[in-house]
């Protein structure tokens, strides 16, 4: 983490040091500003990837200074410090897309570090997406998967099982290929979700099952600010739709939901019907096949899980009900 810069922007200086020793063991360059102007310069003038503000400082108000950051430096990581009784304004910057999350006062050691490494993670996201050639992309989702180690292979195995179906429904090349990247970032969201969450052996409580539903506009956002092609951006936001309406995050239906998003959902619940996972074995590939089938009309889009059984069988891929993960 030696390159990556963190900027903390509060009025008080005792503030500022106490998190400062917070990542005094992790490495980070750490810059302070005790008001918004000074930080408006250091984002002026240097590469800074996540900023950490509060929101209540005299002058210029966090979320303020938030909003200027990102059109001035659309990359950096935007985290709002904020006492209980601003959550719903927080929240509000969060849904308009200015703020990547926020830590509330008196915050928690732990989640203060967990929230910061993770916009880290998110900043060299777009960085790595910005490149766009095939090696950067495939690395990428390598790294997204080291967050769930039951999840080794799978985006690059979701890519070949959409790429079949693609080539099947003779899409144009360019689609194509856009398919098989999308098939390597669809999960790239979950950058943002906690490995103890994606690798809980049991169910998914309410609160965890709504944190789990973001990931896919989380992973839009990156992919829209890295200037990805519609298709790969439809595949990462709709890929948990359902034909049938009943899924997630918009809940849209039928041929609603893009070509795309419909052949990756396919390919991404086989994959997972199929593997190992932190709360249940394997099923076999006859087997997932089969549940494939019965979800036909309702979860999948009824013509592309027709052609995907003989599909399949000229596919290299190893020996997961539909989750959430």
């Amino acid at each position: 983490m030696n390159n990556d810069i963190v900027l903390l922007v509060d009025d008080e200086k005792n503030i500022l040091n106490s998190i400062e020793r917070l990542f005094s063991e992790d490495g980070l360059n750490i810059l302070k500003a005790d008001n918004a102007e000074d930080a408006l310069e250091f984002v002026r003038n240097e590469n800074i990837a996540v900023l950490v503000s509060d929101n209540h400082m005299p002058g210029m108000k966090g979320i303020e200074l938030l909003s200027k950051v990102r059109t001035l430096s659309p990359d950096v990581v935007r985290i709002l410090m904020t006492a209980y009784a601003d959550l719903p304004t927080a929240i509000d910057a969060i849904n308009r897309g200015e703020v990547f999350r926020f830590i509330v006062k008196p915050w928690d050691d732990d989640d203060f570090i967990r929230t910061v490494r993770e916009g880290i993670d998110r900043f060299r996201i777009v960085r790595a997406l910005k490149r766009a050639d095939e090696a950067t992309l495939l690395s990428l989702a390598g790294t997204i998967e080291l967050k769930d180690k039951y999840t080794r292979g799978h985006c690059d195995r979701v890519a070949s099982y959409a790429v079949a179906i693609a080539g099947a429904l003779k899409l144009p090349a360019e689609t194509v290929r856009d398919i098989r990247y999308g098939g390597w970032l669809h999960d790239c969201g979950k950058i943002g979700i906690p490995g103890s969450i994606l690798n809980k052996p049991g169910a998914l409580d309410d609160s965890e099952f709504d944190l789990i539903k973001k990931h896919p506009a989380w992973g839009a956002d990156v992919a829209r600010q890295a200037r990805l092609s519609e298709v790969i951006v439809n595949i990462i936001l709709y890929h948990h739709e359902r034909y049938d309406g009943k899924g997630y995050p918009a809940g849209i239906s039928g041929a609603d939901i893009p070509v795309e998003a419909r052949i990756v959902a396919v390919a991404d619940v086989f994959d997972a019907l199929t593997s190992d996972r932190s709360y249940r074995k394997a099923y076999s590939m006859k087997k997932g096949m089969e549940i494939i089938l019965s979800m036909k009309g309702s979860s999948f889009d009824p013509e592309i899980v027709d052609l995907f059984p003989p599909l399949i069988e000229c596919i290299d891929s190893p020996e997961q009900t539909e989750d959430p993960r």
